[in-house]
């Protein structure tokens, strides 16, 4: 069970550092935050692809699952900056760190 649980945290913090990875620009938040951001993503993008495809384990499930995951963080990662951190998306404003401390 705690092995579980540990594959699920390492997993999470590797899709919510994906996502972050994803968006251009500095994102300065804690671990906690990239990790949870991936945990929300993989468990709604997961649900998302067993809705969609079911729940035979493919090679095909697995990838869409994978880029489910990724896309939902990214879209959190997006989210916090615009509307947490008052910061731009794209451009040259989403190059400049966050003004003051967010967390």
């Amino acid at each position: 069970m705690l092995w579980a649980i540990i594959q699920a945290l390492v997993i999470a913090f590797v899709i919510g550092g994906l996502a972050r990875w994803a968006v251009p620009g500095p994102d300065p938040m804690p671990v906690w935050m990239t990790t949870l951001f991936g945990l929300v993503g993989s468990t709604v993008g997961s649900a998302i692809a067993v809705a969609a495809f079911g729940r035979e384990p493919d090679s095909g499930t697995i990838f869409s699952v994978w880029l489910l995951s990724i896309l939902i963080s990214t879209l959190l990662v997006i989210g916090y900056r615009r509307f947490v951190q008052h910061r731009a998306i794209t451009g040259p404003d989403a190059y400049r760190p966050p003004e003051g401390r967010q967390h």
